[in-house]
């Protein structure tokens, strides 16, 4: 008992901080030039997104103009067919597609790490019927399952949005979760803190959880990368709120008035670069964390 006792005190000593651990990601990721860049332009768009009101030359909604003009020293991306200022809606349009992420992202990610961390440490037929639901996620594909949660919840706005995206998009988290946590189970420091009576919640989220810290950061950005596209994409095909300013808004209006027979490039173009950008920014802070479960990955090290 005195061995096992000394073992566990050496492990919980050992355990690193919550702000020990924010830190040894955010130096990993920083360290990434991929990330860097990456981390620069996400942190423009969220600039962008909070300041939206004071830098937008207009309102959202403001239609007070010309109907589908090109562009001009007033209205530098044009106007819409409904006479709104392109660039205005561009710049409102990042508070939506980066909340629905950012939100989306979280929320996907606290699911998966729950039943992935829950899953990966219990035995018996409970794991079962939690295999047997997350497999039949996997299986379902995932555009026409949004598409149809979205058909059946419409006129929900933003919140059917986001609650279509989390349903859909936490069961591949936690799959790679319940893997990692079955790998960390047979550990010295859990094997442990199971003899010396600590309960199983607190093995899986205090032992366990903390060395899953780049899984688990890496998820939310696969997860808030795959939520900016899926609002885009529901948006466009009509199953959001329309009256809803956002990039995915902007793209569908751009469709339904053929922006592109008409010349009108900047409608179709803009939101989607946007998107492009944001989705793209994401991807690449991912490689900083992949540098965190991989240190062979990480740029300027050396064996």
């Amino acid at each position: 008992m005195t061995t096992i006792t000394e073992t566990q005190q050496v492990s919980i000593a050992k355990a690193p901080g919550p702000w020990s651990v924010f830190v040894r990601v955010a130096s990993t990721i920083w360290s990434n030039g991929k990330a860097r860049i990456g981390l620069i332009v996400l942190g423009l768009f969220v600039v962008i997104a909070i300041f939206a009101p004071l830098i937008a030359p207009y309102g959202a909604s403001e239609n007070g103009f010309d109907r589908s003009s090109d562009p001009t020293w007033e209205h530098w991306l044009g106007t819409t067919a409904a006479g709104e200022d392109v660039l205005s809606q561009l710049l409102w349009g990042a508070q939506v597609s980066i909340f629905v992420g950012l939100v989306a992202g979280v929320l996907s990610t606290l699911i998966a790490v729950l039943i992935g961390l829950s899953w990966g440490y219990a035995r018996g037929f409970g794991g079962e019927v939690v295999n047997f639901v997350v497999n039949l996620f996997l299986v379902i594909p995932g555009l026409p399952l949004m598409i149809v949660i979205a058909a059946y919840l419409s006129g929900g706005g933003i919140a059917m949005i986001i609650t279509v995206v989390v349903i859909t998009g936490w069961a591949w988290g936690a799959r790679v979760l319940r893997s990692q946590t079955q790998s960390l189970r047979s550990r010295d420091f859990v094997t442990a803190a199971v003899f010396s009576g600590e309960r199983p919640f607190r093995i899986v989220f205090r032992e366990i959880l903390p060395n899953m810290t780049s899984l688990i950061v890496g998820n939310f950005f696969g997860a808030a990368t795959a939520a900016i596209l899926a609002e885009a994409g529901l948006e466009y095909l009509g199953l959001g709120d329309s009256s809803v300013v956002s990039w995915g808004t902007m793209l569908f209006w751009a469709q339904n008035s053929n922006a592109l027979l008409t010349g009108q490039w900047s409608l179709l173009f803009a939101p989607g670069l946007c998107i492009a950008l944001l989705a793209t920014s994401l991807t690449l802070i991912n490689f900083g964390v992949d540098g965190i479960s991989n240190p062979r990955l990480r740029e300027g090290k050396t064996r």
